[in-house]
């Protein structure tokens, strides 16, 4: 007999029931250290008292309206995201999957009106994660995200992951766009070197194709820069955004030049909901913490100072652990025991992370832990993998 949840999830048997900063608490008064948060999304920690702030005295306003009309909350967050990046305009949807729908529709529109209606296809690469819907899987490509739920959606070309001598090949008269994560996220914490993502960019812009940057995981400060590209000194055409900016609150964007969002007028795309004013309130707030430098200052200190203890553990459990990879507080280690027995044993002494391919655990803590919580985590993490050895 199917449960009434869809049984979709292979979900750990914790039932947490209240958050604050890097703690989760039990129903049954346990205290876990989130070094996952909720996959990257609860950016500011958990029930963060400047969010609880905004969010309750929104909510004591107006929650919905419906994108028929203005709503100053959004006009507000978008003229932040505006402002702070390579951005001239802004859509926002409700998670990281609709993000991905729009920024292929906003690719594909573009040719077409330029009357190019053959470029269609998007170059995409293994390991890669972009969401569940249609589009998502499809740019994916991976069986795993895909058996069973075909037939898939056209137009995306899979290349090999650092595969360079595939790339200019692949460009054909029917190419659109390159999409692709700074970070792979789901793919075992990949970070794509700063002189490839330099390199995507030129060749964008000698094939007059668009890049397509993927920041749903890697965004919102969780590399030490308010997005991972900016490491590059490059800049996107169409930059999807979700989890970390809204703090814990269902919210994402489609961020664009005026150039690439062209061919988005009236009546091309929508969402009852995307936008409302409960999540751009709390996204606003997201965005003045975070994108503070000092802020980010401290991003990068604790991310430093967090991958020195992690090399540290690593060298000391050489039959648990392989190597740390990752950049900023968006952190891996690639196991030598099964990542996911490494997760399940963390549950045992309280600590959270989050399994991903190529036998990663994931480190994703709030950007809010504190050097004390990084101390704890090690120890954690530490008595995890004697647990194991």
């Amino acid at each position: 007999m199917i449960a009434p949840l869809l049984p979709t999830y292979a979900r750990a048997p914790l039932s947490f029931v209240k958050g604050e900063g890097s703690w989760l608490i039990e129903a049954d008064g346990r205290r876990f250290l989130d070094l996952g948060a909720g996959i990257a999304v609860n950016a500011l920690g958990h029930a963060n008292p400047q969010l609880v702030e905004v969010l309750t005295e929104q909510a004591q306003n107006l929650w919905h309206t419906s994108n028929l009309y203005n709503i100053p909350q959004q006009q507000a967050l978008a003229e932040k995201l505006v402002e702070a990046t390579f951005a001239d305009t802004v859509f926002f949807t409700n998670s990281g999957t609709e993000a991905c729908e729009l920024a292929v529709k906003m690719a594909r529109k573009y040719f077409y009106d330029k009357g190019q209606p053959e470029r269609v296809e998007i170059i995409t690469f293994s390991g890669s994660f972009h969401g569940r819907s249609s589009a998502g899987i499809a740019a994916a490509g991976s069986e795993k995200m895909t058996k069973g739920f075909g037939p898939l959606l056209p137009g995306f070309v899979h290349l090999q992951w650092a595969d360079h001598d595939a790339l200019e090949p692949a460009i054909t008269d029917k190419t659109a766009a390159i999409l692709i994560e700074p970070v792979q996220g789901e793919g075992g914490i990949v970070p794509l070197p700063d002189q490839c993502l330099k390199g995507l960019r030129d060749l964008c812009d000698e094939k007059g194709i668009l890049l397509i940057l993927d920041e749903v995981q890697c965004g919102v400060g969780r590399t030490g820069r308010l997005f991972a590209h900016e490491w590059a000194g490059i800049e996107p055409d169409i930059m999807m955004v979700a989890k970390g900016i809204g703090g814990g609150f269902p919210l994402g964007a489609v961020l664009a030049t005026e150039n690439a969002a062209s061919g988005m007028t009236a009546g091309t795309h929508g969402s009852t909901y995307g936008g409302n004013p409960l999540g751009c309130a709390v996204g606003g707030k997201v965005m003045d913490i975070v994108s503070a430098p000092e802020f980010l200052a401290e991003v990068n200190r604790k991310a430093g100072l967090f991958r020195q203890k992690l090399e540290a553990l690593v060298a000391s459990h050489p039959d648990v652990f392989e190597a740390v990879r990752g950049t900023g507080l968006m952190l891996g280690i690639k196991c030598k025991a099964t990542n996911a027995d490494v997760v399940k044993a963390g549950y045992d002494h309280q600590v959270i992370t989050v399994p991903a391919a190529d036998n990663v655990i994931r480190i994703l803590p709030p950007l809010t832990i504190t050097d004390e919580e990084i101390a704890e985590a090690i120890n954690r993490l530490d008595a995890t993998a004697a647990s194991l050895s």
